[in-house]
Order: C-alpha cells, then sequence, then structure tokens
C-alpha cells in the first residue's frame, strides 16, 4: 500500500513539474514563425527571425563541448593535456552513433515542414510520431553497441595510453545517454519542420544551465573525489535527460504545434519507407563524414608530439564550431523555408531563398574568420595555459581561417537540399569533401610529405575551398526544385 501510494505521490509531482515547466518553454502565439510569413515575407528577415532561436540552439550543443574543454583544460599538470586529446579523439566516434538518428530527423524536417506548407496536419503528426519511433529504438540500439565496441575504436586510433583510457571512459558514459540524446533531437527537428524553432532552444537553455553547473563539481570533485573525464561525460548525461523528458511530454500533450498521438507510434509501411528513403542518404552523409574524422584523428595521432597536435586541433575545432553558431541557424532555417515554399507550390521564393542564403552565410563567414585570425593568440591562451599547445593551435588558426568563408557556400547548398528532401546530392557533396579531398590531402601533406600538422592543417583549408566549388555545381544543376510529398 505504502509503496503504491509513494508510487502515485512520485508520478504527480512529476506530471505537476512538467506542467509547469512548460508554461515557461510554450512560446506565445507572437513568437512563432507563421507559415504565411514563411511564404511570403522579407527573405532575409525571414531566415533571421527562424535562424536566431537555432542559433541558440547550435550554441548550446557546442557549449555541452566547450564547457567541457574549458573546465577539462585547467586540470593540473599534464591531466589537462591528457584530458583535452581524449576529448578531441572521442567526438569522432560519438558522432558517429549520433549521425544515424541524425539522417532521420534531417527527414523528419524534410517531411513535416514540406506537410505544413500544404496544409496537411494529419500527416505532418503521422510523420513526427513515425520518426519518434525509428530514433528510440534506433537510440537503444546505438547505446548497447556503441558501449561495447568503444573500447576495440579507440585504441584502433593509436593515441598515447593515458589519452586512450580517458577517451573509453568518457564515451561510454556518453552512449548510455543516447535513448536521451536522440529524443530531443527528434523533438527539435519537428518542430523546426512546424516553424518552431523557439519551443527546443528554451528547453536546451534550461540542459546547458544545467551541464555549466554540474561540470566544475563533478570533473574536480568539490565535495567528493574528483572524477575528471568522467565527470564531464556524466554531466552532459544528466542534462540531456533533462532536456528530454519535457520535450516528450509536449509532443504528446499537443501544447505545440505537432500533436503525436498512441496511434501515431504504430508502424505506418508508407511514411516509414518516406522517412527512410531520405534519411538513409542524409544519415550515410553524416556517418561517413563521422567516419571520416576517425581517420582524420588517426593521422593527427601519428604526427609528431601527437598529443600537442590533437589538443591543439581540439580547441581551435572548438573555436571554429563556434563561428558556425550563426550559419548552423540561417542552415537551417533556409531547410524549413524551402521545405514549406516547395510544399506550398512556391518555387520561386524558394530560388529566392536559396540565393539569399548562400551569399548571406558566406559572407558572415568571411567577416568571422578575419576576427579569428586577429584574435588567435588569445583566443587559444584562455583554453589552456601549456604553450605548445597554444602555439600550434595558432598555427591551425592561421591556415585554416583562409578557407572558413568557403564553408559557407558548402553548408548553405547542403541544407537547401536537405529542405526539398533530396539528400542523394547532399550525400555525395559531404562524401566528396571529406574522403576525395581532405583525408588525402592531410595524409599526403603531413605524412607523405613531411609537413607534419601544418601539412594537416593546410589539407583542411584546401579541401573547404575546392568543395564550395563543387557545391555551387551541384545547385546550378536544379535538382532541389522538385517536393518529395504528394
Amino acid at each position: 500500500m505504502f509503496q503504491l501510494f509513494t508510487t502515485e505521490l512520485f508520478t504527480t509531482e512529476l506530471f505537476t513539474a512538467t506542467e509547469c515547466l512548460t508554461k515557461l518553454i510554450i512560446p506565445s502565439p507572437f513568437s512563432m514563425v507563421e507559415s504565411r510569413e514563411i511564404s511570403e515575407a522579407g527573405v532575409s528577415r525571414t531566415l533571421f527571425r527562424l535562424g536566431w532561436p537555432m542559433m541558440v540552439s547550435s550554441f548550446m550543443h557546442a557549449a555541452y563541448n566547450l564547457v567541457d574543454m574549458l573546465w577539462l583544460g585547467h586540470l593540473p599538470g599534464e591531466e589537462g593535456r591528457f584530458a583535452i586529446a581524449a576529448l578531441q579523439i572521442s567526438w569522432p566516434i560519438v558522432f558517429f552513433m549520433i549521425s544515424l538518428g541524425l539522417g532521420l530527423g534531417i527527414a523528419g524536417i524534410a517531411l513535416v515542414s514540406q506537410y505544413t506548407g500544404a496544409k496537411n496536419r494529419e500527416m505532418a503528426n503521422r510523420s513526427a510520431g513515425q520518426l519518434l519511433s525509428l530514433t528510440l529504438l534506433l537510440s537503444i540500439l546505438v547505446a548497447i553497441v556503441g558501449f561495447l565496441i568503444t573500447g576495440v575504436v579507440v585504441r584502433s586510433i593509436g593515441a598515447d595510453a593515458p589519452v586512450t583510457i580517458r577517451a573509453t571512459n568518457y564515451i561510454r558514459i556518453i552512449f548510455l545517454g543516447m535513448p536521451f540524446m536522440f529524443s530531443f533531437m527528434s523533438f527539435t527537428m519537428v518542430l523546426r519542420g512546424y516553424g518552431d524553432t523557439i519551443t527546443p532552444m528554451k528547453i536546451g537553455l534550461v540542459a546547458v544551465g544545467l551541464n555549466v553547473i554540474l561540470d566544475p563539481l563533478l570533473i574536480f570533485g568539490i565535495g567528493f573525489p574528483p572524477l575528471g573525464v568522467r565527470g564531464a561525460a556524466i554531466a552532459t548525461v544528466i542534462s540531456r535527460a533533462i532536456a528530454a523528458i519535457p520535450a516528450l511530454y509536449l509532443l504528446f500533450s499537443g501544447r505545440v504545434g505537432v500533436h503525436v498521438r498512441p496511434g501515431d507510434l504504430k508502424p505506418d509501411g508508407k511514411v516509414i519507407k518516406k522517412i527512410l528513403s531520405i534519411g538513409i542518404p542524409a544519415s550515410a552523409d553524416h556517418t561517413a563524414n563521422a567516419f571520416g574524422f576517425f581517420v582524420l584523428m588517426y593521422i593527427v595521432a601519428r604526427l609528431n608530439s601527437s598529443t600537442i597536435a590533437l589538443a591543439a586541433y581540439g580547441i581551435g575545432d572548438r573555436i571554429i564550431n563556434m563561428m558556425f553558431i550563426v550559419i548552423d541557424g540561417l542552415a537551417f532555417a533556409l531547410t524549413i523555408i524551402i521545405g514549406q515554399n516547395l510544399g506550398a507550390g512556391r518555387i520561386d521564393r524558394a530560388m529566392q531563398a536559396a540565393r539569399k542564403g548562400i551569399g548571406l552565410m558566406f559572407c558572415l563567414l568571411l567577416a568571422s574568420s578575419v576576427l579569428l585570425y586577429l584574435l588567435r593568440r588569445g583566443l587559444m591562451g584562455a583554453f589552456t595555459p601549456d604553450v605548445e599547445t597554444i602555439d600550434e593551435g595558432i598555427n591551425f588558426l592561421r591556415i585554416v581561417s583562409l578557407a572558413i568563408p568557403f564553408f559557407g557556400i558548402f553548408r548553405g547548398v547542403g541544407a537547401i537540399y536537405e529542405g526539398s528532401g533530396h539528400t542523394v546530392p547532399a550525400m555525395i557533396l559531404g562524401l566528396s569533401r571529406l574522403w576525395v579531398l581532405r583525408l588525402p590531402l592531410c595524409y599526403w601533406l603531413g605524412l607523405h610529405w613531411g609537413l607534419q600538422a601544418s601539412g594537416v592543417w593546410w589539407g583542411m583549408a584546401l579541401s573547404n575551398a575546392v568543395s564550395a566549388a563543387l557545391a555551387l555545381g551541384v545547385y546550378s544543376t536544379g535538382i532541389w526544385k522538385k517536393k518529395v510529398i504528394e
């Protein structure tokens, strides 16, 4: 009897807490971007109206790793260098598994946005339900497989033993939290397709705030033994769990534009086939990229002074990713505009948005790369006191910043094809950029020609410039102008 009472009490309290939280995070009608505005208002204005919450969301995702890097980099002695290097070689492995679900999420944006543009709310809801079912099942599989193979995969990179041990501990904990990550990812993609980019942002802010608080407590062991790298992973999993609970509640409660009902979770062969036809190429693109970055870590790990190179690359890469926050927000906004306008039959509007989106991303990254070049020493010094890591990081930023603006073109074209649901051309572009250009260039310039770290950094820069030209060629074919819904 007591057990029944306490269970009911816990359920009631959880429901009440979730209800209170949703009152804070559900946007007002005036804070969302309506379908009419997406199809008719000024393109640049709409891009930023849709994009700014996603810029904040991108910042929050980057903040998970950025905060981890900041705290871990200030661990005493060589521990800080080992921890940063461990975090850097961990990311490609984790991203490889995340990418399996990310492709399905892109399919969710394409379908929900196009059905919303076509005023077919029932199919938008059904698509959201099918996406949620698929990603939850996939997340459980990813968590199990990832946990089991982590040790073997990390050791195959060939990093120093202290780095390998710390990376293995970090990744295994992250994999245990995959169902929470995939649930919130599905929620975010579905609401973005509908045009609501604010609600996911608000939930994410709460999660990141919690992560910021937990990180130093768990890493340095304030009040209990320090956990180091494992503490950073535990903080991330807890904060993502806090984000997933209200996200699922909102989808099933109907308190946001998309309302998933239990019947929408029942397998629907036609919808699943459509999700997979769009999502598998997108997943293949992202997983191949993630595996490519794993190979890149393998190359960097074979440079002279590999731990220094890994640490410098890890910090420099996080700094550059912070620059991409605005670009990611605009890219997702462009995806929504393309999808809803194609669904509504407004090809002229979609073409106008495509041209302005690509141009805007290029110009913003051009300005940002100039600033990065000028501030490179101070930025590196903020993350670590290690002089050798700072010097190599300055070298990395000096070379890579030259080609950063070209990534704006590449990212814009990819967003256009993802919004239209034609993910195969986007997949081909992604594979070409990494596997045809970046990895061979990094290997030949860095190891074969003996340029070491500088050669690897030049390979990254050249791959960005050439892939931008390829992306413009693919864009000009116009394949993206055809919608994928009936």
